[in-house]
Parts: structure tokens; C-alpha cells; sequence
């Protein structure tokens, strides 16, 4: 039998998308988001690079159904999803990179994605903006884009409102499993404070707080929160998106002029007490990039970070962890991109209409599992199986 009564918790990407498809179904759906608007946390500090060019087959189709959807929203209300190719490079001297740049491309085609490799001397001839004289190796992604991250997740939020949902904001909840409720610990808009209600099912996707969410529910999930960044120029920046993969960077053209960046800090941060701008080492070398990649010197306007969340295989988590409680989180930087698949992928978990892939399991790991934190933009290697 589907449920009929669903919470969603936290109002990002992939709350709002699973609320939407669930509403769209019939269900009864409430969403509680602990800030004062939707896209309040990971979702609107995204960088909005959008793209379906992975070489494992449930990413790419993941990817696929993401850039699908993307494009069926575009021009609706304030969100536009921007054509632009997605260059991928390694330096010459980095002959282990521009070798997976070459074997994660030949994967992606076998997987349908629309992914040319390309020498330095054509990559800059197809892309004057861009230096290629020490390219050893580039592929170009053509089913790719950009897009600003926020105008997504409000849409998406009005669309399902539309569709019956009810949003909650400023309501900090709790979580319990047995049966499936939500707790409200803040008054919130739309209902009354320390307000424990049962629901037939229950997402949580809250981001960098789904760890501590669903561990005081006595679910231990293997997720860490850390630290990514960009920043924001103002000169204007015509060519395609770009990943530098020996650098470490990536960069794409912005309203303002160009938004770069990266800057993983590869250890767990608190979601509640993290630094919100961007470090003075990452503004100063991911501006020497630029000025080498795309001879872009111009000075930020700004520079932030955001948090991400890990897992330790570096496949996301989603997918039931309790009887009628679900979990969607563990992007490891891919979170946005992909979260018009995986809002649906969710949807469809809690109606019974599809499984997961084994991959997402949730219950795959111990929760208490130990493991580094590492970068999440990162070329492509074949993952190994997970015990």
C-alpha cells in the first residue's frame, strides 16, 4: 500500500524535487526546512556546473535523467538551465590523470554519454578562450551545462506547493523511526511548536545535518560534512566550462562574469559552526589558474564555501534505512546536479513503485565505519566493490 502522509525534511535540490514527484503522485506531503527559506544551505551554495558525463552506468543515467529534467524546467518561473560544454584536462607531466581522462571518457561513450577526447591543439581551436598548449590529454562533454543552483530549488518548491505540498520553514525537527514521525522543535510557519506528528513515510534529505538527524533516531549512517569554495569575478568570461584536473579547479561563465573553483577541505566540519567565506590560499590559487587556464586576472567579488558530505566509497547514500524512513545524501559535491534523478529516484523508493541501485544501499556500511575524506571533483576512476 503507498503512503499516504510523507514528510520530506530539508528544503534543498533534492527535498523539493522528491516533495514535488510525491505531491504530483497523490501523496500527502509535508516539507520542513529548518531555515527561513528553501535553498538555505548546500543547494544555494552550489556551483550550478550540470552535466551528464560519468563513466559508471547508474551515474550516467542518474546524470541523463537530471540534465532530462533540467531541460524540461528550463524557462519556467526564474530558473534557465545554460547550454555549455564541459571540458575535462590533465597537464603534460600528469600522465596518470590524462590516462583516466582517456579511460573515463571511452567508459562514459559506452554508456551513451556524448563525450569526444580531443588533443591540446584541437581543444583550442574548438575553445580559443582557453590555453591548451600543455594539455596532454582533454575530453569534452556536449550534453552539459550551467544553471544558478537557487532559481532550481524555487522553482521546484512552488511547483510542488502547487501541487498540494505544504512547506514548513524554521521548523528544526527531529526524527523518529518506530513509528516513522516527525518532531517540531521550532514553531515554523504553518503549524505549532514541539509538535510530534506520525507520517506513513519519512525523507530525510538535510544535507550536512542527515548524520546527526538520523543518529539521534539510532540510524548511524557513514557521512561527513566538509568544506568546498568558489568564488565570483566580475569580468566577462566567453568559453566552455572547464575542469583543470591537475590543478584542481574547475570554472565556468557566471551572470557576473566567471565562477571558479573547488578548495576541498578534506576534514569533517560541524554543520552548525563552519566558516562560511572562502580561504585567503584558495582565492589566491584558484586565481593563478584562471590566469593561466583562460588569462582571466580579474579580482573576486566574492568567495564562499559550502559544505558537502562524504561517504566512504563515494557513492551517496539513498534509499530506505528504517521501515518507512529514507535517506538521500552523500554526494560528494555531485549533489545538485543530479538531484532532479534522485528526487524522483526517492519518490518512486517510498510509493513502491522502483528499488534502488545496490550501490546507493544505505545499509551497505557500518555506521560508525571509519574513512578519509576525499575530493569529490575528481576524474573519474572505477570504483571497486564495497564490503
Amino acid at each position: 500500500m503507498s503512503p499516504e502522509r510523507v514528510a520530506v525534511v530539508g528544503a534543498g535540490a533534492v527535498g523539493v524535487t522528491a516533495a514535488y514527484d510525491l505531491a504530483a503522485r497523490g501523496a500527502d506531503v509535508t516539507v520542513f526546512e529548518r531555515g527561513d527559506r528553501v535553498a538555505a544551505a548546500s543547494s544555494g551554495r552550489a556551483a550550478g556546473v550540470l552535466y551528464d558525463a560519468y563513466a559508471e552506468d547508474v551515474d550516467a543515467e542518474l546524470g541523463a535523467r537530471s540534465m532530462e529534467r533540467f531541460r524540461s524546467f528550463s524557462g519556467d518561473g526564474g530558473f534557465r538551465l545554460r547550454e555549455c560544454p564541459y571540458v575535462m584536462l590533465a597537464r603534460d607531466g600528469d600522465d596518470a590523470r590524462a590516462e583516466a581522462i582517456g579511460a573515463a571518457a571511452a567508459r562514459m561513450r559506452q554508456h551513451g554519454r556524448d563525450v569526444d577526447t580531443v588533443s591540446g591543439a584541437e581543444l583550442g581551436r574548438r575553445f580559443p578562450a582557453l590555453r591548451t598548449d600543455d594539455v596532454a590529454a582533454a575530453a569534452v562533454a556536449s550534453n552539459a551545462g550551467w544553471t544558478d543552483p537557487a532559481s532550481y530549488v524555487e522553482l521546484v518548491a512552488r511547483k510542488a506547493v502547487d501541487a498540494g505540498a505544504e512547506l514548513r520553514l524554521n521548523a528544526a525537527v527531529s526524527v523518529s523511526t518506530s513509528p516513522p514521525a516527525v518532531t517540531v522543535s521550532g514553531t515554523g510557519s504553518g503549524g505549532d511548536a514541539a509538535a510530534t506528528r506520525p507520517f506513513d513515510a519519512v525523507v530525510v534529505a538535510a544535507g550536512a545535518h542527515t548524520a546527526a538527524l538520523l543518529g539521534e533516531a539510532g540510524v548511524a549512517l557513514p557521512l561527513k560534512p566538509y568544506r568546498v569554495q568558489a568564488l565570483v569575478g566580475a569580468d566577462g568570461y566567453d568559453g566552455p566550462m572547464c575542469y583543470d584536473a591537475t590543478a584542481g579547479v574547475y570554472f565556468r561563465p557566471h551572470p557576473d562574469g566567471l565562477l571558479g573553483g573547488d578548495g576541498t577541505v578534506p576534514e569533517e566540519a560541524d554543520p552548525d559552526d563552519w566558516d562560511r567565506d572562502g580561504d585567503d590560499w584558495f582565492v589566491a590559487d584558484t586565481r593563478e589558474v584562471l590566469r593561466h587556464r583562460a588569462d582571466y586576472d580579474a579580482a573576486p567579488e566574492r568567495a564562499w564555501a559550502g559544505l558537502c558530505t562524504a561517504t566512504p566509497d563515494g557513492d551517496p547514500l539513498v534509499g530506505a534505512v528504517a521501515d518507512g524512513v529514507y535517506v538521500a545524501a552523500g554526494w560528494q559535491g555531485h549533489g545538485f546536479m543530479r538531484a532532479p534523478a534522485t528526487g524522483e529516484l526517492v519518490a518512486e523508493q517510498v510509493l513502491g513503485e522502483r528499488d534502488g541501485p545496490a550501490s546507493f544501499d544505505p545499509t551497505r556500511f557500518d555506521g560508525d565505519r571509519e574513512f578519509e575524506i576525499r575530493e569529490g571533483m575528481v576524474v573519474e576512476e572505477r570504483r571497486e566493490a564495497t564490503d
